[in-house]
């Protein structure tokens, strides 16, 4: 039985629990009462007609802002005689005033011509043949403008009975590559040598309009590839773009196609979900658009249980954290990242196997291993990030726990920062006592000597109620024999 297969059959979980979200109201409701203007959305065959050019006075891209390594990519290949252009993210970036994460180049030579051009290029890729040039940390990615299916060509070589793209080694004009890409803000073109930007989809349209539009027929686009859903509501919640009406219509009924993409690839999307700087608006566009389940099923039956509670509390304060953290340029760890994404499911199993014999930590450890197996089927978590986030988990008993030594031994374990910041969002959300959230982010400002007095005073109050006890207890039996 296939991963899809057994993935099919696990989503059984039905029902999505309204909620408020930060921007998905916000964006009904413009899509509602705000008329924009359509672009029509030509088929193949209109593939090949002129583009708007934007001269340099009518775009604000300026080339100091650009990598210096993706302009000598530029110029290589338009001196060894072929047309490049940046563009993608890159590009629409720039014309926002935004700061590039990387630049991508598109080109009519070849990989094989690519590699002949630099010498230090490796090619990858099989479903699509790139080109990366390094620069020593620095990698330009290097693709041959795209085209369309031509006359005769076997299209079941290439996609599933359902559409989906397997293979895509063919190769087009320019005019092609705009139309076979997703949405109509990354279809630009900057031509460095020019200084112009060739728009032959209507992006620049829809980017000074704040919406994003897919290119073509959306449901066959989304057949093609399902994880345009996902980065539809990534880049609707890190631009704070309006999805286009019929963009987002198909959506809702479509989202059960992530079931065939691999585990491995919608692990490396999730990370471009949560780690981009807008993680709480990305969660609360994907539960809107019932795409967070397919992600997370567990998550989501779990969190459906409690919608009010802490659970959904802690979650948002973890992903609200997240963003924080990258706008201050801090690093961010999947580990942590998955360890609150699948807190909830853990607590819910952790109740529901109160009846064993096993003790806190074991039980934890047990449930903790059966859930990142079952979550594996849709979302896989590399084990260098699995290990990392089981024992921030296992540390949470043994912060509860405080008495003896063993206190101060947590103090140098090499997670306690992590599973104490963990501690922290369980504070925030009412989970855990705030008492001891303070006595762990006190004891840490503390001297060695003034950390031990203090699980010491800890450790006797504990002995002197506990000697209450036991005398009260003998006295009366005593009593009782006489």
């Amino acid at each position: 039985m296939s991963w899809a297969t057994r993935r099919r059959e696990r989503s059984c979980f039905t029902g999505h629990p309204e909620g408020v979200v930060l921007y998905a109201h916000l964006i009904i409701a413009q899509a509602d009462e705000v008329a924009k203007p359509r672009i029509a959305q030509p088929d193949k065959s209109t593939a090949g007609s002129s583009p708007a050019i934007f001269p340099r006075k009518e775009h604000r891209i300026s080339q100091s802002r650009i990598s210096p390594n993706a302009l000598k990519v530029l110029h290589g290949l338009q001196e060894a005689g072929f047309r490049a252009c940046l563009v993608g993210g890159g590009v629409r970036d720039l014309l926002l005033g935004r700061e590039p994460k990387d630049f991508d180049v598109a080109t009519d030579a070849h990989p094989e011509e690519v590699q002949q051009v630099f010498r230090r290029c490796r090619l990858i890729g099989r479903r699509f043949r790139l080109a990366h040039v390094r620069f020593g940390r620095e990698v330009i990615e290097v693709a041959t403008f795209r085209g369309h299916y031509q006359d005769g060509q076997v299209e079941s070589d290439v996609t599933t009975d359902e559409g989906r793209i397997l293979r895509d080694n063919v190769y087009g004009s320019i005019e092609d590559d705009a139309w076979r890409r997703d949405f109509t803000v990354n279809a630009l073109y900057y031509d460095a040598k020019s200084d112009e930007v060739y728009d032959y989809v209507g992006g620049m349209p829809d980017l000074k309009a704040g919406t994003l539009r897919l290119i073509g027929e959306p449901e066959a686009r989304f057949r093609e590839d399902p994880v345009r859903m996902l980065r539809a509501v990534r880049f609707a919640a890190k631009l704070g773009f309006q999805i286009e009406e019929d963009t987002q219509a198909p959506i809702y009924s479509f989202a059960d196609f992530l079931s065939d993409i691999s585990p491995a690839r919608l692990y490396e999307e999730v990370l471009k979900l949560f780690i981009g700087g807008s993680a709480l608006e990305t969660y609360e566009l994907l539960r809107h658009y019932h795409l967070f389940d397919q992600l997370f099923p567990l998550t989501e039956a779990a969190l459906a249980e409690e919608p009010d509670g802490f659970p959904q509390v802690l979650l948002a304060n973890a992903l609200r954290n997240t963003d924080r953290r990258i706008e201050e340029g801090k690093p961010v760890t999947p580990a942590f990242l998955f360890a609150a994404l699948l807190w909830a499911p853990l607590r819910k199993r952790m109740r529901e196997s109160e009846t064993t014999d096993l003790g806190p930590v074991t039980l934890m450890q047990s449930v903790a291993s059966e859930l990142v197996t079952e979550q594996a089927a849709y979302t896989s978590v590399p084990r260098r990030f699995s290990m990392p986030m089981r024992e921030i988990w296992s540390m949470q008993h043994r912060l509860e726990n405080r008495a003896g030594k063993r206190s101060l031994r947590l103090l140098s374990h090499p997670r306690f920062r992590a599973a104490y910041d963990f501690l922290l969002l369980r504070g925030e959300a009412g989970e855990v006592d705030p008492a001891l959230c303070r006595w762990w982010t006190e004891i840490q400002e503390e001297s060695s000597e003034a950390q031990e007095k203090r699980v010491q005073a800890l450790q006797g109050d504990g002995k002197k109620r506990g000697r209450r006890r036991r005398r009260g207890g003998g006295g009366s039996q005593r009593v009782k024999n006489s």
